[in-house]
């Protein structure tokens, strides 16, 4: 019998990936397991502890996720699209809880996630923090409550590394926007704008992506219209919150049925 479960770090040397790592040993609630790191990285064979720069903790950075996630009842993923893929299928033949804070996933890969979804447990969220879901709650609830005749604008700020825009969490806001008003955000998605794009078209659900320095997430929804504004607003100062989060998740789905869940469901907000 398994006394507290085992969790798997993904992209271990990452700067998710060390929070989560630190997080994970820090806990009493679970164990690290495993580490992972990509093929021919600088870390394979080494004690992630002394690859850190501290103390040596028992567990070996491979790069042979098959074997990895055997000794694992939770992964906890921070990656790449393509590599979440990957780990999605391995996970699920693992049957070990797949956390997934993946953004940048396609319609395709969110397909052969819900396929892995079949035999496995998967919380798979943009942001894992308790006041990003709530902003999610608000967004939606006051998209609801006011018309057209208020632009709502996504207005997200990261640090200068991060590979994808709009962020994950963005797209969460935006979802949730475009559900509170009944419709479909692909329909009235507004991102990307440079040059003579001309006027904004009435309903249209707008993007702006900032990156620069270390900022670790900032993200406001602005309703606009004619003489006033209500604008909406969570800031991230430290990535702990993520981890946290992640860990939340990867605890919370011990035991519960395969299936896709999210950070709504882990926080009972759904």
């Amino acid at each position: 019998m398994i006394d507290i479960p085992g969790i798997v770090i993904t992209g271990g040397s990452g700067r998710m990936g060390q929070m989560l790592i630190q997080t994970v040993l820090a806990s009493d609630a679970c164990k690290l397991v495993g580490v992972l790191e990509r093929e021919g990285h600088a870390w394979i064979g080494r004690d992630v502890g002394e690859a850190m720069g501290g103390q040596p903790v028992g567990v070996t950075v491979s790069d042979d996720p098959l074997d990895t996630f055997a000794k694992a009842q939770a992964i906890i993923d921070f990656t790449a699209p393509a590599a979440t893929v990957e780990f999605a299928g391995l996970a699920a033949q693992a049957r070990a809880v797949h956390v997934i804070g993946t953004t940048g996933l396609s319609k395709e890969d969110l397909a052969a996630v819900s396929a892995a979804a079949r035999h496995a447990t998967i919380v798979r969220a943009g942001n894992m923090s308790l006041g990003v879901n709530l902003l999610v709650q608000l967004t939606k609830k006051v998209a609801a409550a006011l018309d057209e005749d208020f632009d709502i604008e996504v207005i997200e700020a990261h640090h200068n590394k991060k590979v994808d825009a709009p962020s994950g969490t963005a797209l969460m806001l935006g979802e949730a926007a475009a559900e509170g008003r009944g419709v479909s955000l692909d329909d009235v998605k507004d991102s990307g704008r440079d040059g003579i794009t001309g006027a904004r078209k009435r309903g249209d659900i707008g993007f702006t992506a900032i990156r620069g320095g270390d900022i670790v997430g900032e993200h406001d929804v602005l309703f606009a219209a004619p003489g006033e504004r209500i604008v909406l607003r969570h800031v991230a100062t430290d990535r702990a919150i993520f981890a946290r989060g992640a860990l939340k998740a990867a605890l919370w789905g011990q035991g519960k049925k395969p299936g896709e869940y999210d950070m709504m469901d882990v926080l009972g907000l759904s």
